[in-house]
């Protein structure tokens, strides 16, 4: 009895761990059509009556300006080009500062946040983490930094109802996103932390100050984008 049981449950963690890695796998190359989030948010405008929203449209890397590209590493994960999935240094950090604060400060890569925005739900939980954790891996030994950066940046939420870089672009500042300039991709980074609450084209003294800190960093930090051209 008790072998069966192990049986069954090697042959089930057997099954998920073939579904996600060609889940992953396939998304190396193929655009990446909805998210759970998008889903949820669906329901959300269904449930509050609202019609239903959801602005989207995939680019390529190549659409998209390198200042968004650099704008974002600055804002959200400065270490990305340098950690395989999950910076232990930015984890540290956090709590050390949440023992000191009562903000709690996360400390989720970018890999983390594809991770989670692709494959998982929204709602945080130990095994949401878990499993967020897991795909990060899967993630950064079958991507490219490139890849998952293009992903990032297609998938994200940028508004109600507004979804990626192309979208956001042409809503807040009326040009496609490989025309924005370093001021205007800095507003888009700042916005990411609560992209519901903050508009880019109308910023609050607080964005305006987070803008001013990302370019800050784009002015002196180098960040390794010639890297992307690799894998």
């Amino acid at each position: 009895m008790v072998q069966r049981v192990f049986r069954s449950l090697a042959l089930i963690l057997c099954i998920v761990i073939a579904v996600t890695v060609l889940s992953v796998g396939i998304y190396r190359f193929v655009p990446i059509p909805m998210t759970p989030l998008m889903l949820i948010r669906l329901v959300e405008q269904l449930i509050d009556g609202h019609t239903l929203k959801m602005q989207k449209r995939w680019a390529s890397l190549d659409e998209i300006s390198p200042h968004l590209i650099a704008a974002v590493i600055a804002s959200e994960d400065q270490n990305f080009m340098h950690h395989y999935g999950i910076d232990f240094d930015a984890i540290e950090k956090a709590l050390k500062r949440n023992k000191r604060s009562k903000k709690l400060y996360g400390a989720s890569t970018i890999t983390q946040q594809v991770a989670k925005n692709v494959f998982l739900w929204p709602q945080r939980s130990w095994a949401r983490k878990v499993f967020e954790l897991y795909f990060s891996v899967l993630i950064e030994l079958m991507w490219s930094k490139r890849r998952i950066l293009e992903v990032y940046v297609n998938v994200i939420e940028w508004g109600d109802g507004i979804y990626g870089a192309y979208k956001a672009s042409l809503l807040y500042f009326h040009h496609p996103p490989d025309q924005l300039s370093k001021e205007e991709a800095a507003l888009l980074a700042a916005v990411l932390p609560n992209p519901r609450r903050w508009r880019p084209d109308h910023p609050t003294g607080y964005i305006l100050k987070r803008k001013a800190w990302i370019l800050k960093y784009l002015n002196h930090m180098r960040i390794p984008l010639g890297r992307l051209e690799e894998g």
